[in-house]
């Protein structure tokens, strides 16, 4: 069996952070996101991997390289623009050749892996299996309408939902997947629809499992999804000690302070994670607080918040909480005068004052 993990996408609903870093490199428990991916294809002893890459495939190449590390074999597929997941899967149609494959979306995150649902496909013998969860908001995703616990349609994004269970960014297909993806059309969108793919399967009388996960999935494209998983991840952690922490402060809770790393006369709540090299002064880090290599947070409160890797925090007057902030910030107080807010912002940035 292979792999095709998606890592082309732009990131639209998390600029600013988005113009300048792949999504799928966003950090959840100081871990990329596409790493977690990884990490399960291996797990599912899935050996040759290829990763559709995009505007951001440099930084994706660097950060993955030949994916040694995991014990994989990975190849780079170039997708010009984000023309649809069915068009990423035709285009990987050299590569995939007439192996069975999971495809997986790389911004996605299913925190018990996938051992057990490649094993169900290969017992079952079918076409296709397609991951489903009950939602709150489907509209936001392709929806399967069910009968007799048989997949009759599928639609990308639809206006009124004909059920609440969403389609989890992880597939598993056979070689008819190709002539699927061949024969549809672009949808309003622009784009070939995986759920148009899926549909020519279940109209040919191809066979498509469906099975409704119970644990817990995420897909990471908006703040408050990279929040939630940042805390789900968290949980599972071991606290470890790796830096320096003096004796004027307070480890409480699942806490790692990473190589390199110091804690100076500060209190940490876990579950948290300080990065490499991190400098950590007269502050306080709240739970569910992932802070990233080589920043400084100093006479500061911070809680519920992903940081980025350089940042400088300091010397802010409030509790900095249900945040996301990216590499090379610098968020502090001034005290000039007349005091005033100073921003300066990228495009589509957030910011709460209160």
């Amino acid at each position: 069996m292979k792999a095709l993990i998606l890592s082309g996408g732009r990131g639209t609903r998390l600029r600013p952070i988005t113009h300048t870093s792949a999504k799928q490199l966003v950090p959840i428990a100081n871990k990329p996101i596409l790493f977690y991916a990884l990490e399960a294809m291996a797990e599912a002893k899935i050996r040759e991997v290829g990763i559709v890459v995009g505007d951001t495939k440099r930084e994706i190449r660097e950060a993955v390289g030949d994916g040694a590390q995991w014990g994989l074999d990975v190849s780079y597929i170039e997708q010009e623009a984000p023309l649809g997941l069915a068009h990423a899967v035709k285009i990987a149609g050299p590569f995939l050749g007439n192996h069975p494959f999971v495809m997986y979306l790389g911004d996605n995150l299913v925190k018990d892996g996938i051992c057990s649902l490649v094993e169900e496909f290969e017992q079952l013998g079918v076409n296709s299996q397609i991951l489903l969860a009950r939602v709150r908001d489907p509209q936001r995703f392709g929806v399967a309408e069910l009968r007799d616990g048989r997949v009759v349609s599928l639609e990308e994004k639809p206006v009124r939902p004909k059920s609440d269970l969403a389609l989890v960014g992880v597939y598993m297909f056979d070689h008819t997947i190709l002539e699927a993806v061949e024969a549809i059309k672009p949808s309003q969108r622009g784009e070939l629809e995986i759920t148009d793919a899926i549909q020519y399967l279940i109209d040919k009388g191809y066979q498509v499992h469906p099975h409704i996960i119970n644990g817990w999935w995420k897909d990471t494209g908006k703040l408050e999804d990279m929040l939630e998983a940042n805390r789900i991840m968290l949980e599972a952690i071991t606290s470890k000690a790796e830096g320096e922490v003096d004796e004027a402060s307070h480890l409480i809770g699942k806490v790692v302070v990473e190589p390199g790393a110091s804690v100076v006369a500060s209190t940490i709540r876990g579950p948290v994670i300080i990065g490499k090299r991190c400098r950590i002064i007269n502050s306080y880090i709240g739970p569910f607080t992932s802070i990233y290599h080589d920043t400084l947070v100093q006479n500061s409160e911070i809680e519920h918040s992903i940081i980025l890797d350089q940042c400088r925090i300091t010397d802010i007057g409030g509790r900095l909480e249900d945040s996301l902030i990216g590499k090379n910030v610098e968020v502090f107080r001034s005290d000039g005068k007349p005091k005033a807010y100073r921003l300066m912002l990228g495009d589509s940035s957030q910011v709460g004052l209160v």
